[in-house]
Formats: C-alpha cells, structure tokens, sequence
C-alpha cells in the first residue's frame, strides 16, 4: 500500500524564489488497485512518482509505504527500504547500453539480494511474460525503444515487489503490445498496489480503478472514469 500524505515539494530558483512543484497532494493505493495520475507535461506527476520511490524526499507531508507484512515505513527515514517494496518502470528507460539482456536481469537480481534458484526462476517467467527471448542475449544498444521498454518493465519485477509504479509505460510500445500490457497489468493488479502515471487517457479508463487529476501541482479525483475526458477539461479551466 501507498499512502501520501499533504505531500508538497518546494524548489528554489535564484529567478522565481520559492516555488512549488506539487502542493498539498494526499492520495492512497490499496493493494489490489490500480490508480493513475493524469495531467498534462509538467503538471506534478513525475514530481510524485519520484517522492514516492525515494529519489527525493517531500518538502513537508509524509509518504507511507507497506509491502506484504503492512508494516508502514516512511521513505524520509528509509529510502532504501521504500525502493525495495516498489518496482519502477520510469519514462525514459535508463538501462546499461552495453550489457547483454539477461546479464543485466542478472546484475538486478543479484542488486535485489536473491539467490541464484529464485533469481533463475524470475527471470525465466520474465522472459516468457515479456516475450524476451528473441534478444535475450543481445546487448541493449541494439534494442528497438519498444523492446527496451520491455526490459525495463521486466527489471522492475524482478524482486516480485508488493507496489508497482508505471511512468508513462506504454511509451514506445506498439498496438499488440499495448493490448498486451493492458491484460499484464491487470493481473498485476490483482495482488498489487499499482500507480500508473500517463497523459493517455483511454489508457485510464481501460485499466485503472481510480484516478487523479494533476493540474499544475494540487490534485483532484476522478469521479467517473467513463467521463474522464470531460473532467479532465473541466479540471484545466
């Protein structure tokens, strides 16, 4: 589960002073949810993702995160431990170039403090899931964006992770491979907390459970997922 809470993140700039980047922001994902942030480049999202898997911590508020046992840690006091209980695909994949496909799945595994069966066994379902094997022993440079997008959302799951955080993830996926996603994610889902974050918003109303409006930094539910279209536009006025 993820809990954030009156979560704001504050910048200083020499030109504007003070600014804020996200402002009073509260949400929570259950496990067996998946939610989405949707709003326009540059709206907070990326912001909250970030916050949320311990890349940088809030100006004030608090984000909560549990995994299987409900303990609650709070990435201020234990980033490491909150990047253990998620799994994070980001928006631009930032993978090794020169690293072989399954030596890098290795090098994550062995990152993830599993040992050798379980990581074999991961991997082995990854690449089955992800449709890996006709580059599993080709250096990541060569991979067409799709097939790295791939990886990468591989990688995230190598840990078996009780939360799963999604950043713009059917980027540079193709039609078949959306449809795929689409039907991965939602068995994920099934046992997982799931936070997708996107600017595509049919991928909304196809997959997630709940969602939120980003709009320069605060946010707001979606009360209809079938009419988030219409909310979305009324959000931006």
């Amino acid at each position: 589960m993820i809990e954030v809470k009156d979560f704001c993140k504050q910048y200083k700039s020499h030109i504007k002073g003070n600014s804020f980047a996200v402002k009073n922001v509260s949400f929570t994902i259950k496990t067996g949810e998946i939610t989405a942030l949707v709003g326009p480049n540059g709206s907070g999202k990326s912001t909250i993702i970030k916050a949320i898997c311990g890349f940088h911590y809030p100006s004030s508020g608090q984000i909560l995160i549990s995994g299987n046992d409900e303990k609650s840690i709070d990435i201020s006091e234990n980033s490491e431990k909150s990047m253990e209980l998620c799994g994070y695909v980001p928006e631009i994949t930032a993978l090794p170039p020169d690293m072989r496909v399954i030596d890098f799945l290795s090098y994550v595994s062995k990152l993830h403090k599993l040992d050798q069966n379980t990581a074999e066994k991961r991997i082995e379902k990854l690449i089955k899931d992800f449709e890996l094997s006709d580059f599993i022993n080709n250096r990541i440079k060569i991979l067409s964006k799709g097939q790295q997008q791939r990886v990468s959302f591989a990688q995230s799951l190598i840990h078996d992770p009780p939360n799963l955080i999604l950043d713009e993830p059917v980027n540079g996926l193709d039609p078949a491979q959306i449809i795929a996603f689409r039907k991965y994610v939602k068995e994920l889902g099934k046992t997982k907390a799931v936070l997708i974050s996107t600017h595509i918003l049919s991928e909304v109303s196809a997959l997630c459970t709940k969602a939120f409006i980003v709009i320069n930094g605060k946010i707001k539910p979606v009360k209809d997922l079938n009419n988030i279209e219409q909310e979305f536009m009324g959000a931006e006025k």
